[in-house]
């Protein structure tokens, strides 16, 4: 039996990184195993072939989902230990994107920063949101692939992770890869002029080793995202204050949505909770339910 981890993917076909350091290509066997990034999974050589055949998946420590418009789970990418999401100047920020992907990174219990790129264009606007970011208890860099201010924070944020960088289009995620490898492995494109959002450039997730410790999964840009949630009721663990706050709700079952005594709201009219992130928790509740219910 030879075990290996997924690092890359191309549709059905897969590349892998056997235990003994090699890395080659691999088909899967059947149409009910699905592996993705991070897998760990069991493989073995085909006779007469260069590719190899992944057989078995073993079990997850965690996976990052989001319901897909046929109301499936669809994994992104598994055992992680932490999540990059990546705001920029431009395209204008969609924090509510920045927040469901936190909210995932809760719910697979592990740590998350937020990076802001293009900083060399401003991030005057932004500062409020990151602000509020570092307050909860994210660590939060401010860099610009460009121009390489900030990125030494970057690099030495993921030199003991297994991270994936994820974010809208255009945002930089590709070329702050390369910032880190200090060479242009990933593909990168420019703004586009007419709507100022983001090409997608990235088809494929990939496991890229970092020259100074940990790797990092690169993936496809999103115009939107969601975490894939079994119940609207588990939203509010997404959500680091809204969590401590619940603590003092007069119900144990309050949804902090118009429930009597509820201390969430009651903290997010005095200021300590953001009311832009306390929306971003309803509309995930929201969102969580039209999907149960199929009117997505």
């Amino acid at each position: 039996m030879n075990h290996a981890t997924v690092i890359a993917t191309y549709s059905r076909r897969m590349r892998v990184a056997l235990d003994d350091g090699r890395e080659v290509f691999a088909r899967i066997k059947g149409k009910r195993i699905k592996p993705v990034c991070g897998d760990q999974v069991e493989v073995e050589p085909i006779e007469q072939e260069d590719d190899w055949l992944i057989t078995k998946i073993a079990p997850r420590r965690n996976e990052l989902t989001r319901p897909n418009m046929r109301g499936q789970v669809e994994i992104l990418a598994a055992n992680l230990d932490y999540l990059v999401v990546v705001a920029a100047a431009e395209p204008r920020p969609d924090w509510f994107i920045v927040d469901r992907y936190l909210c995932a990174a809760e719910l697979m219990g592990i740590d998350a920063c937020v990076v802001f790129n293009k900083s060399d264009i401003g991030i005057a606007d932004a500062r409020y949101e990151l602000d509020t970011y570092f307050d909860i208890g994210y660590d939060v860099v401010a860099c610009s692939a460009l121009t390489g201010d900030g990125m030494n924070n970057v690099r030495n944020l993921l030199a003991t992770h297994r991270a994936i960088i994820v974010g809208q289009s255009g945002v930089g995620k590709s070329s702050i890869i390369n910032g880190l490898l200090g060479d242009q492995v990933q593909k990168t494109s420019a703004i586009s002029d007419k709507s100022r959002e983001g090409r997608h450039t990235t088809v494929n997730s990939a496991m890229i080793s970092l020259p100074g410790g940990g790797a990092i999964i690169d993936s496809p840009g999103v115009r939107d995202y969601a975490p894939a949630l079994e119940s609207s009721t588990i939203a509010s663990q997404g959500f680091r204050e809204i969590r401590d706050a619940a603590q003092e709700c007069r119900f144990a079952n309050c949804r902090h949505l118009r429930e009597p005594g509820c201390a969430v709201k009651a903290k997010c009219e005095e200021g300590s909770i953001s009311p832009r992130r306390y929306e971003s928790f309803k509309r995930i509740v929201n969102l969580t339910e039209q999907l149960a219910e199929g009117r997505y």
